[in-house]
């Protein structure tokens, strides 16, 4: 993945935009990747590890409503988290995400490998949802290639 995050970071500095990660199933895995690559303080504003309902509550700026009413793993959960933490790391793209690793957590309708993406960038707001089937640690993986393969689209996109 070290290949891909090199080449998001080149994608930020040609774009000139910054990046933000709020995360919450893949527990830092993203910002880790992403901080490997040498001059990422070039584009990287920094994360929020939002692991708990309280902390996307209280320090991210999620609605308690949303949680209450969806779920912590819910695309909207995903959303919130992503715009709300656009505004607070100051940055121009934030990616975030929320998930069920495994091996507990499931409910029904809400299996174990569930995860919902969030991408925020200037008014716009979008969100994936993805099932893997790994354990834990390669759930974790999967959900932070999948996030970063996004951003790397998303960014080839943009003209």
């Amino acid at each position: 993945m070290a290949n891909l995050a090199q080449e998001i970071g080149n994608l930020l500095r040609q774009k000139r935009l910054t990046l933000g990660i709020v995360e919450s199933a893949s527990g830092g895995l993203i910002s880790h990747l992403i901080t490997n690559i040498p001059g990422s303080s070039d584009y990287y504003k920094g994360s929020v590890t939002a692991y708990s309902n309280e902390v996307k509550i209280k320090v991210i700026g999620v609605k308690g409503d949303t949680i209450n009413k969806y779920g912590a793993v819910s695309y909207q959960v995903a959303e919130e988290m992503a715009q709300s933490g656009r505004k607070i790391l100051a940055a121009d793209i934030c990616l975030a995400d929320t998930g069920i690793a495994g091996p507990n957590g499931a409910t029904s309708g809400k299996p174990l490998g569930l995860f919902y993406i969030g991408l925020s960038h200037q008014a716009e707001t979008y969100s994936q949802k993805h099932y893997f089937q790994g354990g834990r640690e390669q759930n974790k993986c999967q959900a932070a290639q999948a996030t970063l393969v996004w951003l790397k689209e998303y960014l080839i996109s943009l003209k």
